[in-house]
């Protein structure tokens, strides 16, 4: 049982990371944009930036952000 919830827990950092998966990534770098962590890459110094809430997942339906 303990296993099965952190492997759970590893799944959903995984995903988190992924930045919406490789088709996403891939199409983003189509249009020359740069995913969130690269752009936050860019923002900060190296070590100084620590991500909160990773694994939240939005409720919002406004502007067709349903998925």
């Amino acid at each position: 049982m303990v296993l099965d919830r952190l492997e759970e827990l590893r799944r959903r950092n995984r995903e988190a990371e992924a930045g919406g998966g490789p088709e996403r990534l891939a199409r983003q770098k189509a249009e020359g944009k740069l995913s969130a962590r690269e752009r936050i890459g860019l923002l900060v110094d190296p070590g100084t930036f620590e991500e909160l809430d990773r694994l939240v997942v939005h409720r919002s339906q406004d502007f067709g952000m349903e998925t």
